[in-house]
């Protein structure tokens, strides 16, 4: 096969463009151990940090002690918060607009907050002596019950902002409130649910849980005094952000920090924020003149890095008899921790959380928010969801289902009858938001299809009927979830990161040779991002994907760009690198014009080359052009073949997708079995549907972690119970279900390739899912609402108070 012969078919395929199921190239070092992590790092000199952290949940301290541990061998310094007084960093900003202490000022918050960092010359000289750190403690009343925040007898958290009645998102009704955020139209909801023929309200708990990537958050600072630079590298998801961060902190120049983000073992929203450990790593490198290591261990990572959800959602649905829904009504607590410190970059404090209708035609909704203050560890992150989505679909999910049982309606009948239909997108949603596309309908059918939902309910009504005679201990539940997400975040008038819109970019040269490199503002954290940049590229440019070189997270060498979380690198970054592609294609159609003697618009692109029109065995394929950029331009055109785009994306994308789960639940041992998961993605245009594939996979297992298990706990006293895997539940492939994929494909019509992103969609519509199959199973005996998470235990509850164990 030559150029010549060889088919446009032939062509497309063999430069593995989208569509293509790609190997992963990233895999090639780590499946080799030869992966590059922040662990692997060893500098001349360099020095190990440690924490001392408070075993109280709230105390005063009314002393600090640091003799012992500076007399241990090999203890270079030890510092507290009256050492970063001296260079005015006690405190921090927080994304979210608040301050933060990076170490204990006056008093702790919350257990295992950090009191003092020992610096040492090796890790395990530092952990010994940050235990031989003394502190005295005035043990203080503890809430960690964000129903109880707001309370007139409520302990006190935040004493620095006690008496402030405004906050960063507006006026405060309490010393613990941090803010109320509401959306919607109040009145015409009050009035939809005043003249409502049936109604229902429920309390639902998303409860705490936490990203656990399987490595933690780390980092080396080095601060150079003859230059006066500082080089971080760090496990960071948005190495641009940190670097405009430490330049606001340190007032060192921000052209003189270097931010570099090797390989990360996992992110899911963990490794978006800001935390002490990076600022006293900075802080003991200008000090010591050493460059200075900081690695979280397991319970440190657990306990005290950023947790995600923790809302407490009374939610209410309004419905006409035969189950035509006409208003939503949600009030929702949202604990915050000790710290506003939300790695949230939309405008509002509550994130998304209004895409709280989900898929469904309501004609009116109103949503409102009190964040609060807790003795619990702060930072909330979007774990695998984009900024409070996972919360609103986990909420609508189950409301759907309580109100189909009220109506003694199907879930999935009920569901078909509100779907917002084909012909309504594009769709603008009662709180707002324009949905770009979908067909809800088409891929519930063939969900419910694919299943065979009807035998399944079949046979279900049978295992039913079999229990109450005795027969079986086990229930049968099957639970329907249908989700839409919003990702992409995106556009500037919705989302920025300190004022900063959320672009992001791209930027591509293509070498003499044909070959090029593409340098992007995301940062992989095992999406794949190396394959899938470079098929885009194949696809938009004609050139191989193996000839592409990826390349992210060193901010000396990429373009800004504010990093990968919220779903966000296909929908902003990916549009970015086509646009690039676009602007370097143009420039090479005048090139081809210029060689082949004919007008521009005289020539055709055919999937790698440029043709004349009706005359196609005249062309230029994009390597011959890449030569020829550099030697042979047209007459005033500037030599090269590259291009920079920063995108800002005019809306964001909403994939959307529908799941069907079976279980059978053990009543005695409370015990779950998943029988069978069934997940249909619709994420727009599929760039490589085996990544699709890992990514849904990821994403359903971390749902079945939530769902089933996970939960960030603590006791009255404000001790963390679940702060190592021993107690926090974390799927092996033991544990973890058969998973069956499928798909729809609804492009994007404002994405320059129609994609949607999909990396968080199964944890947003999985966690819903399994809930509902849960709760299923115990629908015919009368139960309305379980709360998560649907562990042995909880779910042995559930049986016991509906008598089952009598």
């Amino acid at each position: 096969m030559n150029d010549q012969t060889a088919t446009s078919a032939q062509r497309a395929e063999a430069l593995q463009g989208m569509g293509c199921k790609r190997k992963r190239v990233e895999d090639i070092r780590f499946v080799q151990g030869k992966g590059n992590y922040v662990d692997d790092l060893r500098l001349p000199g360099m020095l190990y940090g440690d924490f001392t952290r408070s075993p109280h949940g709230h105390a005063r301290i009314k002393k600090i002690d640091i003799t012992k541990a500076a007399a241990v061998p090999g203890v270079v310094a030890v510092l507290t918060a009256e050492t970063l007084k001296t260079v005015n960093l006690a405190w921090m900003p927080t994304l979210a607009g608040d301050v933060q202490m990076v170490l204990a000022d006056g008093k702790v918050l919350f257990q295992n907050q950090e009191v003092a960092f020992v610096i040492a010359e090796e890790r395990y000289v530092a952990a010994d002596a940050a235990d031989l750190v003394e502190v005295e403690y005035e043990a203080l009343p503890v809430n960690v019950d964000p129903l109880k925040a707001m309370a007139q007898d409520a302990p006190v958290i935040r004493e620095d902002i006690k008496d402030k009645t405004e906050g960063a998102h507006g006026k405060r009704k309490h010393y613990n409130h941090v803010f109320n955020w509401q959306a919607g139209d109040k009145a015409a909801t009050d009035l939809a649910f005043a003249n409502a023929e049936v109604t229902i309200k429920e309390f639902i708990v998303y409860p705490r849980v936490h990203p656990c990537p399987l490595e933690t958050c780390q980092c080396v600072a080095s601060f150079d005094k003859i230059k006066g630079e500082l080089t971080l590298w760090g496990t960071f998801q948005a190495p641009h952000v940190i670097r405009t961060v430490a330049a606001l902190i340190s007032n060192i120049p921000e052209h003189q920090i270097h931010v570099i983000a090797p390989d990360i073992g996992g992110g899911f929203g963990n490794k978006v924020g800001a935390y002490s450990g990076y600022i006293c790593a900075i802080v003991a490198s200008i000090v010591t003149g050493h460059p200075v290591k900081w690695t979280e261990d397991r319970i440190e990572n657990l306990s005290t890095t950023a947790f995600a959800r923790d809302f407490h959602m009374e939610m209410e649905i309004a419905c006409t008899k035969d189950g035509k829904v006409t208003a939503l009504r949600c009030y929702t607590i949202a604990d915050h921790g000790a710290f506003d410190a939300c790695a949230n970059a939309s405008k509002w404090p509550a994130g998304l959380f209004s895409i709280i209708t989900g898929s469904y035609d309501f004609p009116t909704a109103h949503v409102s928010v009190d964040g609060v203050y807790t003795n619990k560890a702060p930072g909330g992150v979007a774990y695998r969801c984009s900024f409070r989505v996972t919360e609103a679909a986990y909420c609508i999910e189950r409301a759907m289902d309580i109100m189909a049982q009220k109506l003694g309606m199907d879930p999935a009948e009920f569901r078909m009858k509100n779907l917002i239909r084909r012909e309504q997108f594009p769709y603008t949603s009662a709180m707002g938001w324009q949905y770009d596309s979908g067909d809800y309908h088409t891929a519930m059918t063939k969900a419910m299809e694919s299943v065979n939902y009807k035998k399944l309910r079949e046979e279900q009504k049978a295992r039913q009927a079999a229990f109450k005679r005795g027969e079986t201990r086990e229930l049968m539940g099957i639970g329907v979830a249908f989700f839409t997400e919003i990702v992409g975040a995106g556009p500037s008038r919705n989302c920025d990161i300190l004022g900063i819109a959320m672009f992001d970019s791209a930027e591509i040269r293509i070498h003499p040779t044909g070959t090029g490199i593409c340098r992007l503002g995301t940062k992989s954290q095992g999406q794949g991002h190396e394959t899938t940049y470079a098929q885009i590229i194949a696809t938009e440019l004609g050139l191989a994907a193996d000839n592409i070189a990826v390349e992210e997270g060193n901010t000396d060498t990429a373009p800004y760009g504010l990093g990968t979380y919220g779903s966000r690198s296909t929908p902003v970054s990916g549009a970015a690198t086509a646009m690039a592609c676009r602007k370097i294609k143009a420039k090479a159609q005048m090139i081809a014009a210029y060689m082949l003697e004919v007008h521009d618009d005289d020539l055709d692109w055919d999937v790698d080359r440029f043709r004349v029109k009706g005359n196609p065995e005249r062309f230029k394929t994009m390597t011959e052009l890449a030569w020829a950029a550099y030697h042979e331009v047209p007459p005033g055109m500037e030599p090269g073949l590259e291009a920079v785009n920063y995108y800002d994306p005019p809306n964001f994308t909403f994939p959307f997708g529908a799941y069907i789960c079976v279980v059978d639940v053990d009543v005695d041992t409370g015990m779950t079995k998943i029988r069978r998961f069934y997940a249909l993605d619709d994420c727009g245009t599929r760039i490589n549907p085996m990544i699709i594939e890992g990514q849904v996979h990821g994403g359903l297992t971390e749902a079945f972690g939530i769902a089933m298990g996970q939960e960030i706990h603590y006791d009255p006293e404000g001790n963390v119970t679940t702060a190592s895997f021993m107690d926090y539940f974390l799927p092996t492939a033991v544990e973890t279900p058969k998973w069956e994929t499928d798909w729809t494909t609804t492009p994007s019509p404002h994405h320059p390739i129609g994609a949607k992103g999909v990396g968080e969609s199964p944890n947003v519509g999985g966690v819903p899912c399994f809930s509902n199959a849960v709760n299923d199973a115990f629908k015919f005996l009368g139960s309305t609402h379980i709360q998560m998470p649907h562990d042995h235990w909880r779910t042995w509850a559930a049986a016991d108070k509906l008598g089952l164990h009598q």
